[in-house]
């Protein structure tokens, strides 16, 4: 089965506790940036309307990071997957336990890079799809609303992920950048519903 799939259905699977609400938002992610790019393609069918270069490239670049995210999905999935291992590793003599530790602290860390670029992803998808708004068909807004709600869930989710996280790494310096990207992420997520809609 394909990997990105087997992460999708892994979400959809309440007995399953390996993959959760990090998956989740970046399949979020992935299916907002899919439909971006649908509305980006479709004919404007207005006046005033934007060269056809500026959808083209936003049409591309939606469909590139939908696949991105698709695959982030998994890559979050397997980075628990890595966590559990890290903690089964045998623990009896020094040099167990010190290589135990480092593998637990790799794979913490990985945890949290993976929800965060996946947030990052999320949050140029909501960034795209906010630029067609008033460009585009207007046949599809419900569809792009929809991508937008779903673009920000897709922010937030990770964000919660990354919040999850961070307490279990130890390197401070690491921590206090990653807790700065994230605050940025987020308060350019809450800006953007600001300028555009407040029910976003």
């Amino acid at each position: 089965m394909d990997a990105n799939l087997a992460a999708f259905l892994k979400v959809l699977d309440p007995e399953d506790t390996t993959t959760g609400g990090g998956t989740a938002s970046a399949i979020a992610g992935a299916m907002a940036g899919a439909i971006v790019a649908m509305v980006a393609r479709l004919p404007s069918g207005t006046d005033g309307t934007e060269p056809d270069l500026f959808y083209v490239e936003i049409a591309q670049e939606a469909a590139g990071l939908s696949g991105q995210l698709l695959d982030g999905g998994h890559e979050d999935s397997q980075a628990f997957v890595d966590v559990r291992r890290a903690f089964r590793l045998l623990k009896q003599t020094g040099e167990q336990k010190a290589a135990r530790g480092a593998a637990i602290q790799a794979a913490w860390l990985n945890a949290t890079h993976v929800p965060l670029s996946n947030a990052e992803r999320c949050a140029r998808v909501l960034e795209l799809g906010a630029q067609l708004r008033g460009r585009s068909n207007l046949s599809a807004a419900s569809d792009l609303e929809s991508a937008l709600h779903l673009a920000r869930a897709g922010v937030l989710g990770c964000l919660e992920t990354i919040a999850a996280n961070l307490p279990s790494i130890k390197d401070q310096s690491v921590v206090a950048e990653l807790t700065a990207r994230a605050s940025t992420l987020r308060a350019s997520a809450r800006a953007l519903a600001r300028a555009h809609d407040s029910s976003l």
